[in-house]
Protein backbone atom coordinates (compact mmCIF):
# COMPACT_ATOMS: atom_id res chain seq x y z
CA UNK A 1 0.00 0.00 0.00
CA UNK A 2 3.21 2.12 0.85
CA UNK A 3 3.70 2.20 -3.23
CA UNK A 4 0.07 2.86 -4.10
CA UNK A 5 0.22 5.93 -1.46
CA UNK A 6 3.28 7.76 -3.51
CA UNK A 7 1.34 7.10 -7.14
CA UNK A 8 -1.53 8.92 -4.94
CA UNK A 9 1.26 11.40 -3.88
CA UNK A 10 2.40 12.45 -7.48
CA UNK A 11 -1.11 12.60 -8.55
CA UNK A 12 -1.63 14.99 -5.92
CA UNK A 13 0.98 16.81 -7.37
CA UNK A 14 -0.45 16.93 -10.52
CA UNK A 15 -3.60 18.15 -9.23
CA UNK A 16 -5.01 15.16 -9.95
CA UNK A 17 -7.92 13.51 -7.79
CA UNK A 18 -5.14 11.55 -5.46
CA UNK A 19 -5.69 8.08 -6.03
CA UNK A 20 -2.73 5.37 -7.00
CA UNK A 21 -2.93 1.70 -7.43
CA UNK A 22 -0.33 -0.99 -8.14
CA UNK A 23 -0.49 -4.79 -9.39
CA UNK A 24 1.57 -6.90 -7.40
CA UNK A 25 2.67 -10.94 -8.07
CA UNK A 26 4.32 -13.05 -5.96
CA UNK A 27 6.98 -10.09 -4.27
CA UNK A 28 7.36 -7.74 -7.36
CA UNK A 29 5.52 -4.84 -9.01
CA UNK A 30 4.53 -5.62 -12.31
CA UNK A 31 2.13 -2.11 -12.96
CA UNK A 32 1.85 0.97 -11.02
CA UNK A 33 -0.94 3.83 -12.16
CA UNK A 34 -2.35 7.17 -10.71
CA UNK A 35 -5.43 8.90 -11.42
CA UNK A 36 -4.52 10.72 -14.97
CA UNK A 37 -7.92 12.23 -16.32
CA UNK A 38 -7.16 15.69 -15.65
CA UNK A 39 -3.82 15.69 -17.83
CA UNK A 40 -5.07 13.17 -20.76
CA UNK A 41 -8.16 14.94 -20.71
CA UNK A 42 -9.32 11.20 -20.84
CA UNK A 43 -12.42 10.51 -18.02
CA UNK A 44 -10.89 6.76 -17.90
CA UNK A 45 -7.34 7.40 -16.95
CA UNK A 46 -8.11 6.04 -13.50
CA UNK A 47 -5.50 4.98 -11.58
CA UNK A 48 -6.73 1.16 -11.63
CA UNK A 49 -6.83 0.83 -15.25
CA UNK A 50 -3.48 2.44 -16.02
CA UNK A 51 -1.81 -0.12 -13.45
CA UNK A 52 -3.74 -3.45 -14.82
CA UNK A 53 -2.60 -1.26 -18.37
CA UNK A 54 0.63 -1.36 -16.98
CA UNK A 55 1.02 -4.66 -15.73
CA UNK A 56 -0.44 -6.75 -18.59
CA UNK A 57 1.78 -5.23 -20.64
CA UNK A 58 5.37 -5.68 -18.53
CA UNK A 59 4.07 -9.27 -18.44
CA UNK A 60 2.79 -9.29 -22.15
CA UNK A 61 -0.71 -11.04 -21.29
CA UNK A 62 -4.05 -10.25 -21.41
CA UNK A 63 -5.09 -11.90 -18.00
CA UNK A 64 -3.13 -11.06 -14.40
CA UNK A 65 -3.89 -14.46 -12.88
CA UNK A 66 -2.57 -14.61 -9.49
CA UNK A 67 -1.82 -10.78 -9.24
CA UNK A 68 -3.55 -8.26 -6.23
CA UNK A 69 -3.81 -4.88 -6.73
CA UNK A 70 -3.53 -2.60 -4.19
CA UNK A 71 -5.50 0.84 -4.52
CA UNK A 72 -5.70 4.02 -2.50
CA UNK A 73 -9.61 4.24 -2.45
CA UNK A 74 -12.56 1.86 -3.00
CA UNK A 75 -12.40 1.45 -6.89
CA UNK A 76 -15.42 2.49 -8.87
CA UNK A 77 -17.43 0.79 -10.92
CA UNK A 78 -15.50 1.02 -14.43
CA UNK A 79 -12.17 0.41 -12.32
CA UNK A 80 -14.14 -2.93 -10.51
CA UNK A 81 -15.27 -4.19 -13.84
CA UNK A 82 -11.49 -4.24 -15.05
CA UNK A 83 -10.09 -5.57 -12.45
CA UNK A 84 -12.33 -8.82 -13.06
CA UNK A 85 -12.20 -8.87 -16.87
CA UNK A 86 -8.29 -8.89 -16.23
CA UNK A 87 -9.08 -11.87 -13.76
CA UNK A 88 -6.92 -9.97 -10.93
CA UNK A 89 -6.90 -12.09 -7.72
CA UNK A 90 -7.35 -10.07 -5.22
CA UNK A 91 -7.98 -6.15 -4.52
CA UNK A 92 -7.05 -4.60 -1.53
CA UNK A 93 -8.30 -1.37 -1.06
CA UNK A 94 -7.40 1.78 1.67
CA UNK A 95 -10.45 4.14 2.20
CA UNK A 96 -13.93 3.08 0.83
CA UNK A 97 -15.74 5.49 -1.11
CA UNK A 98 -19.22 6.24 -0.16
CA UNK A 99 -19.91 8.38 -3.38
CA UNK A 100 -18.82 6.17 -6.16
CA UNK A 101 -17.46 2.78 -5.04
CA UNK A 102 -18.01 -0.54 -6.12
CA UNK A 103 -16.14 -2.67 -3.87
CA UNK A 104 -18.70 -2.82 -0.99
CA UNK A 105 -19.97 0.58 -0.37
CA UNK A 106 -22.57 0.81 -3.44
CA UNK A 107 -22.17 -2.47 -4.44
CA UNK A 108 -19.81 -5.07 -4.93
CA UNK A 109 -18.54 -5.78 -8.74
CA UNK A 110 -15.53 -7.94 -7.68
CA UNK A 111 -17.41 -10.12 -5.68
CA UNK A 112 -21.02 -10.70 -7.98
CA UNK A 113 -21.93 -14.81 -7.82
CA UNK A 114 -23.58 -13.83 -11.90
CA UNK A 115 -19.95 -13.16 -13.00
CA UNK A 116 -17.65 -15.90 -14.46
CA UNK A 117 -14.85 -14.36 -12.49
CA UNK A 118 -14.79 -13.20 -8.35
CA UNK A 119 -12.09 -11.17 -6.74
CA UNK A 120 -11.42 -11.04 -3.63
CA UNK A 121 -11.75 -8.06 -1.98
CA UNK A 122 -9.62 -6.74 1.47
CA UNK A 123 -10.59 -3.17 2.21
CA UNK A 124 -9.19 -0.74 5.03
CA UNK A 125 -5.74 -1.53 4.90
CA UNK A 126 -3.41 2.07 5.44
CA UNK A 127 -7.13 3.60 5.69
CA UNK A 128 -6.26 6.55 7.57
CA UNK A 129 -3.69 7.57 5.31
CA UNK A 130 -5.59 7.00 2.19
CA UNK A 131 -8.59 9.16 3.64
CA UNK A 132 -6.72 11.71 4.77
CA UNK A 133 -4.55 12.71 1.04
CA UNK A 134 -8.50 12.48 -0.62
CA UNK A 135 -10.07 14.61 2.00
CA UNK A 136 -7.00 17.35 1.76
CA UNK A 137 -7.18 17.35 -1.70
CA UNK A 138 -11.01 17.92 -1.39
CA UNK A 139 -10.74 20.35 1.21
CA UNK A 140 -8.19 22.61 -0.31
CA UNK A 141 -10.94 22.53 -3.90
CA UNK A 142 -13.46 23.67 -1.48
CA UNK A 143 -11.34 26.16 -0.27
CA UNK A 144 -10.41 27.85 -3.33
CA UNK A 145 -14.13 27.42 -4.27
CA UNK A 146 -13.71 25.14 -7.15
CA UNK A 147 -14.86 21.21 -7.83
CA UNK A 148 -12.99 18.39 -9.55
CA UNK A 149 -14.19 17.74 -12.86
CA UNK A 150 -12.33 21.45 -13.81
CA UNK A 151 -12.19 19.94 -17.51
CA UNK A 152 -15.73 20.90 -18.20
CA UNK A 153 -16.73 22.93 -20.04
Amino acid sequence: MNAALEEARCALDAGEVPVGAVVVRGDRIIGRGRNRVEETMDPTAHAEIIAIGAAASALKVPRLTGATIYITMEPCAMCAGAIVLARVRRIVYGCPDPKAGYCGSLGSIPEDPRLNHRVTVTSGVMEQECASIVSGFFEKLRSEGRRSGRSEP
